[in-house]
């Protein structure tokens, strides 16, 4: 129960609190979007670079949560556009979104600050494995999926392209490379602490600002979905997913007490906010997307808290 009052419920209160600034119009759209530019292009990177230079690369690449956490999304993410074809028989692209939203979690602006408020800044390096497998695998995967079945007539080499290039441009992505390349090429070197400070001085940031950034997020979203479908989505990402971590940690990917109960935690997390960018560069399933986000978000305090009372550490 502590775990419950002391991280989840100032994480949801924050989010609440962006909602709630939202439908108010303290803060509109362009605070919204200068908002999610600060977390994306500065705040994590920094969390993110930082978290990695200073850490061996055995320690974060950890083999058996990579089985885990990404054996489960992809079952997640195949089941998603099983049933979408089974129940709805809907088009490809649509299967593709379908199957994306069951499985994404959101990792970078959620796992990452809930993550800092249930186990502190040391302990960063699931969340931060996490968010790069979910912004380069599965992110590659849609694109690549998507690519192909609307036929730019580019083919499977323009498809990789993109894919390329889009993770060439991410900034988590290059914030976690360049701190690997630390870690390798400079084992035992601290970073500068001009770096340090600049880092954990932005840094600081990232947890309050995507919090409130998913609540602004989700004030100007509309609800519009078949309950039918909302239902077996969210119920995929909130429920069978971590399920299916939990158990392929119990059978095939054996853990320390942490990194499974990481892994089952992230595997949780509602729907993450790059479905719909994914979707809005795509033009399919934006609406569906964006009601799964919403709808996963809330529920989520349920069984997330129900999660944290678990897994999350006493005072």
């Amino acid at each position: 129960m502590s775990a419950v009052l002391n991280v989840a419920l100032p994480v949801f209160a924050i989010i609440l609190a962006g909602f709630l600034a939202g439908k108010a119009r303290l803060l509109g759209d362009a605070s919204s979007e200068a908002l999610n530019k600060f977390v994306y292009w500065m705040a994590l990177p920094a969390v993110l670079f930082v978290g990695t230079a200073r850490r061996p690369l055995a320690e974060l690449f950890n083999g058996p949560f990579i089985g885990a956490f990404l054996g489960a999304m992809l079952a997640v993410f195949a089941l998603g556009a099983l049933l979408g074809w089974l129940l709805h028989r809907e088009k490809p692209p649509v299967l593709c979104m379908q199957g994306l939203t069951a499985c994404f979690s959101n990792t970078g602006y959620m796992g990452i600050p809930l993550f800092l408020a249930a186990f502190g800044a040391d302990q960063l390096a699931p969340a931060i494995l996490a968010t790069v497998i979910m912004s380069a695998v599965m992110v590659g995967i849609a694109v690549i999926w998507l690519e192909l079945v609307q036929s730019r007539g580019r083919g499977v080499g323009g498809a990789l392209a993109d894919v390329g290039r889009a993770v060439a441009r991410n900034p988590l992505i290059v914030a976690t490379a360049a701190g690997v390349a630390w870690s390798v090429l400079l084992p035992g070197i601290d970073l500068p602490r001009p770096v340090v400070t600049f880092c954990e001085l932005v840094g600081a940031a990232a947890g309050p600002c995507a919090l409130v950034a998913i609540g602004l997020f989700l004030a100007g979203r509309p609800l519009r979905a078949s309950p039918a479908e909302l239902g077996w989505i969210v119920a995929l990402k909130l429920v069978l997913q971590p399920a299916l971590t939990w158990l392929l940690i119990d059978t095939l990917f054996p853990m320390d007490p942490f990194w499974a109960a990481s892994a089952i935690l992230l595997a949780a997390l509602p729907t993450g906010a790059l479905t719909f960018v994914v979707a809005t560069q795509y033009r399919v399933y934006v609406e569906r997307t964006s009601a799964a986000i919403l709808v996963s978000t809330i529920l989520s305090v349920v069984t997330l808290s129900a999660l944290l009372a678990v897994y999350a550490p006493g005072p």
